[in-house]
């Protein structure tokens, strides 16, 4: 009888603190609401604590007392910290920190926005070598390892540890997701828009499953819908050709999704999302201007609840709508990650409405 893996899913990737000035804005607050969060992680923290997945993160902090705070937070979502790597602070954050994301809601007119101060995090060090990939995928057993073009743009040495992991992961046989997440921040001095995509190419060949639709053009903002039967047809019927496109020429991938997302204003969206798995496309329901908190992890959320949809039920069209109702729902709540029940996700994705529940 074969020994069930020690880990559902692994997520590669740096985990920051976000300071939130609830409605208020960053630059006159007093008062900040702490969150932690990460591309990455925000998949572990949501597989765990919506669907019950076994998962664990792969990261590094400054072992001062933001970096227990960060600990302390990730232990209340119940992902596994064991594989935290520890580094010595040195009192002043010369040579390593831990990072800190100050990010503001939004609302109406107003789009959300972020201030990152991440210079020097612990992650951003991490290197090949640093994680004992034979010993996690071989011995302990992983069915899942999760990163993105977040971690693996915070440095070279993210990069060249995201291609090791992501070999090693494929040589004993985990699949592989890769959230493309482009962030211009990280990218600015690094060759921008194309030096993200060269490194996304390198890594593709290693990829299970893509978050995101590779390609050599930036992403565009959505279309004014036209089709009152179909919010996101327009979108629908670009994407479609694009990952047809993209499997053509990384036929290792299994599976593409992408949400989709159409900006009215910070408080109101049009939500869905598309998903190609293994020669067919699936689409989850559609959310037309859906009412908005807090929209930061969405992408994230979704992610998880795809990636729970697949390792759970086996299902693509499941998948895809559990991602789109989790994505949802993380958005009805403040911080980066989801609070919502695997219960209030499945009625979601089946056409549920916000009633009261007494």
């Amino acid at each position: 009888m074969s020994r069930q893996p020690y880990y559902d899913v692994l997520s590669l990737g740096e985990v920051l603190l976000r300071l939130d000035p609830g409605e208020g804005r960053v630059r006159t607050s007093r008062q900040f609401t702490t969150w932690e969060g990460g591309g990455e992680y925000n998949v572990a923290r949501g597989g765990r604590r919506c669907f019950g997945l076994r998962t664990g993160i792969l990261t590094a902090f400054a072992d001062n007392e933001i970096g227990r705070l960060i600990e302390d937070l990730i232990l209340q979502g119940g992902v596994d910290t064991d594989l935290i790597k520890w580094v010595p602070y040195d009192g002043m954050g010369k040579r390593v920190r831990n990072p800190i994301n100050f990010t503001e809601r939004g609302f109406g007119v107003r789009g959300a926005k972020g201030s990152v101060d991440r210079g020097h995090s612990a992650a951003s060090q991490l290197k090949p070598g640093d994680f004992d990939f034979d010993h996690l995928f071989g011995t302990l057993g992983c069915r899942w390892l999760h990163t993105g073009g977040i971690f693996a743009g915070l440095s070279e040495s993210t990069a060249e540890l995201t291609i090791q992991a992501c070999e090693a992961a494929k040589r004993h046989g985990v699949t592989v997701s890769y959230d493309l997440n482009y962030r211009p921040s990280l990218w600015q001095e690094r060759g921008g828009f194309p030096g993200a995509q060269a490194l996304n190419r390198q890594l593709a060949p290693y990829i299970d499953v893509m978050f995101g639709v590779l390609s050599d053009e930036p992403p565009v903002a959505s279309a004014v819908a036209t089709d009152p039967d179909d919010i996101f047809a327009i979108e629908d019927s670009k994407l479609r050709p694009a990952i047809e496109r993209l499997i053509g020429e990384y036929p290792n991938l299994k599976t593409v999704a992408a949400t989709l997302r159409r900006v009215h204003t910070a408080s109101v969206n049009d939500w869905g999302a598309l998903c190609y798995h293994e020669g067919q496309f699936y689409r989850s329901r559609n959310y037309p201007r859906f009412d908005i908190l807090d929209r930061i992890g969405a992408g994230d959320s979704f992610v998880a609840g795809l990636v729970a949809g697949m390792l759970l039920e086996n299902d693509p069209q499941k998948a895809v709508d559990y991602g789109a109702a989790h994505g949802a729902l993380a958005m009805t709540t403040p911080g980066d990650t989801s609070m919502a029940t695997l219960v209030e996700v499945q009625k979601l994705a089946e056409g549920g409405d916000s009633k009261v529940q007494r």
